[in-house]
C-alpha cells in the first residue's frame, strides 16, 4: 500500500500566504527592489508557482494595494460606533486607523509611499481607498453637525475640506508614528485628537474662528476694492 499523500493548501490559502510574503517584502525594500525570487521564498514556494497565480510582479503588487486597502477600510468603519457622542465616534475612528497602522507597518508602507511614488495604476488604487475614508470621515463631520446645530450652516465644501485635512493629517502622523521608536497607536490618536477636536468641538458649537478682516490683514488688500479701480478687480470685504 503507498504512502499516505498530504493533503494539498488550498489555492486561496496558498494565495494569502503569498500575499503575505509580498506585502512584507515590498513594504521593507520597496516596488523596485524586491524580487519575485525573494518573494517566493518568503512564502515557502517555486517562483514559477507565484506567477501562476498572481501572473506578474506588477499584479502581484496591484493584489496587495487592494487587500490592504481594504482591511484598512474596514478596520476604521469597524472601529466607529454610531450610538457613541460625536467626539468619541471621531477618536474610535483615529485609534483604529493609528491601530491597524501600528500593527500593519509594511501594508501601510505599500499604501502610503510604494503604491504612490510607482505611478498609475497603483497610484489610483490608493485614491480610489483614500477617496473613501475622506468620504467617511464626511459623513462622520456632517453628521456631527447636525446633531450639533438643527440648521447646520456648514457648507458642504467646508465639510469635505476638513475631512481630506483630518485624513492627511492622520496620513502623516501614521508614518511619522510608526518611524518613531516609542510611539503607540493610542499616543498617535491622541495626539491628531487633541489638533482636531479643539477646533471641531468650537465649530460644532457655534464658535468658529475666523480670519481678520481684509482692513487688517497683513497678507491681503489694505483697503477695499473701489469699484473705479481700472483693473477691474473686486475684493471682498469680510
Amino acid at each position: 500500500m503507498g504512502a499516505v499523500k498530504s493533503k494539498r493548501m488550498p489555492r486561496a490559502v496558498r494565495e494569502q500566504q503569498m500575499l503575505d510574503a509580498a506585502v512584507r517584502t515590498f513594504g521593507q525594500r520597496g516596488y523596485m527592489a524586491a524580487s519575485m525570487d525573494e518573494i517566493a521564498e518568503l512564502a515557502g514556494v517555486s517562483k514559477p508557482l507565484v506567477y501562476l497565480y498572481l501572473n506578474s510582479k506588477e499584479d502581484l503588487f496591484t493584489a496587495c494595494i487592494r487587500r490592504e486597502a481594504k482591511a484598512l477600510t474596514e478596520a476604521v468603519r469597524a472601529g466607529v460606533h454610531r450610538d457613541l457622542p460625536a467626539d468619541r465616534r471621531l477618536w474610535e475612528g483615529l485609534r483604529a486607523f493609528f491601530t491597524h497602522t501600528a500593527r500593519h507597518p509594511d501594508a501601510w508602507s505599500v499604501l502610503h509611499l510604494q503604491a504612490r511614488t510607482h505611478g498609475e495604476p497603483f497610484a489610483a488604487e490608493v485614491t480610489a481607498m483614500r477617496e473613501e475614508i475622506v468620504a467617511f470621515v464626511t459623513q462622520l463631520i456632517a453628521a456631527t453637525a447636525r446633531e450639533a446645530h438643527r440648521d447646520p450652516d456648514l457648507p458642504e465644501g467646508e465639510v469635505a475640506g476638513l475631512a481630506e485635512a483630518l485624513v492627511g493629517a492622520a496620513e502623516s502622523l501614521a508614518a511619522w508614528a510608526n518611524a518613531t521608536p516609542g510611539t503607540t497607536a493610542r499616543q498617535a490618536a491622541a495626539t491628531l485628537m487633541n489638533f482636531a477636536w479643539a477646533g471641531l468641538g468650537n465649530l460644532m458649537d457655534g464658535r468658529p474662528w475666523s480670519p481678520p478682516d481684509a482692513a487688517h490683514d497683513p497678507s491681503g488688500p489694505s483697503r477695499p476694492s473701489d469699484p473705479s479701480d481700472p483693473s477691474g478687480e473686486t475684493v471682498p470685504v469680510t
